[in-house]
């Protein structure tokens, strides 16, 4: 049960929230959403939550403020603040080579354009850290991106489409291809987060599923956050919709299906299961949860490694994550050739460095991340403002997450 408190209490206007509900209720009469869930909490007390649309709109189901969602890609802030439970014991070093928990990654090549004899593998400059894992840089690539032949290679092997195989069987085929770029040489979105997930299980010697549970959720009281959805709960479940599945298709043609204003029902349990497949697990993506849950643990963050009396992580340890981690030559970041200005990256998030090149409203010192169903949320430390928004629409072309920020610092007075 969410405690919900009055918004002018802690410094914002009850009146200006207000401007939130249309808006995103705009994004379900004009552009094909069928749902949004958005939550807004300062100085550790929810001033906002609410919802609008569908959860599943072909049955009539209205959306519920405990609806799950496929959160795709807010599953790496968790994996990477999970495994960081394992650095606070001494059990690896940033600087430590990958090779020296997985050796396989101690035998890849890179694939390079010579331009004299075409596409050639040759040796890394240098082995991949742990650290590169953690900010992208260790030259790995995604099957949906398209700046590299490696993507492809991911794309034919079903790297990411697998909905089956194991956490294990997945990275042991990664780490057959080789890198799509040199380590530390470029920040590119990839399964790196992945591979951090595998390493969580080879250090600690449990199943990934059975160390978040334990070490994560259970602690910080996520009871709806897990790899699987329970029977019981599975009428919660978001109906997903947008562009065809990202797990299985190249950026170009889920551009290609917004610019044909293609956006019904998609199904994708087949790369996402919610049930019946007992040792899908992932790092990359592959949890649910809910607005509830992720707003629990981005207050653990913005409390600096505790919530309620539970205290998870040092405070110095959560201040070192979310520094900017790339030197100044990788910013800024982009995905897919749309660069992030204003942001660097931290140990699995973005951070801002300067609000205004972000073009948005915000804090030096933010941090956050987004899914690729249109999840995402952000901590601002200096303001003590926590934003989470979950949708389920694939790879939405819009500015729905700027939006629902926007209209979050405007309603802040004072």
């Amino acid at each position: 049960m969410i405690n919900l408190q009055s918004p002018n209490a802690f410094g914002f206007s009850a009146k200006r929230l207000e401007r939130i509900k249309p808006v995103m209720q705009s994004y379900v009469d004009n552009a094909g959403y069928a749902g949004i869930v958005t939550m807004l909490a300062r100085r550790g007390q929810v001033i906002y939550f609410d919802k609008v649309g569908w959860q599943d709109r072909e049955n009539k189901v209205p959306m519920g403020l405990d609806a799950i969602f496929r959160i795709y890609s807010m599953t790496k802030p968790i994996i990477c603040t999970a495994l960081m439970l394992l650095h606070e014991e001494g059990r690896f070093q940033l600087a430590d080579p990958l090779a020296k928990f997985l050796p396989a990654f101690g035998k890849v090549k890179v694939l390079v354009n010579d331009t004299s004899a075409g596409w050639k593998e040759v040796a890394p400059i240098r082995p991949i850290t742990v650290g590169d894992l953690f900010t992208h840089t260790a030259g790995l690539t995604y099957n949906f991106l398209e700046d590299s032949p490696v993507g492809e290679q991911y794309r034919q092997a079903n790297l990411m489409g697998d909905g089956q195989s194991t956490l294990q069987q997945v990275i042991a085929e990664l780490a057959r291809f080789p890198l799509a770029f040199q380590p530390g040489s470029k920040w590119h979105y990839s399964m790196s987060i992945d591979v951090l997930a595998h390493l969580i299980e080879v250090i600690s010697g449990q199943a990934l599923q059975d160390f978040l549970q334990t070490r994560f959720f259970d602690p910080l009281g996520m009871v709806d956050t897990a790899f699987q959805v329970p029977a019981d709960k599975r009428h919660r479940l978001a109906a997903m919709y947008g562009h065809p599945d990202i797990a299985q298709n190249k950026f170009s043609d889920i551009l290609a299906a917004w610019m044909a204003g293609k956006n019904g029902r998609q199904e994708v349990e087949a790369t996402y299961p919610s049930h019946n497949a007992p040792h899908f697990a992932r790092g990359g993506h592959g949890l649910f949860s809910t607005a509830a849950d992720y707003m629990r643990f981005a207050q653990m963050l913005l409390n600096r490694g505790k919530l309620d009396s539970v205290r998870l992580l040092a405070p110095k340890t959560i201040d070192f994550m979310h520094m900017n981690h790339l030197p100044a030559k990788l910013l800024p970041f982009e995905i897919s050739g749309i660069p992030r200005a204003g942001y660097g990256f931290g140990l699995g998030s973005r951070v801002l460095l300067n609000v205004a090149e972000s073009g948005l409203p915000g804090s030096v010192g933010e941090y956050g991340w987004a899914g690729a169903a249109r999840t995402h949320y952000w901590v601002d430390p200096q303001e003590e403002v926590i934003g989470v928004m979950m949708a389920q629409f694939m790879i939405g072309v819009d500015f729905l997450d700027k939006d629902f920020q926007t209209l979050a610092y405007q309603a802040m007075v004072e």
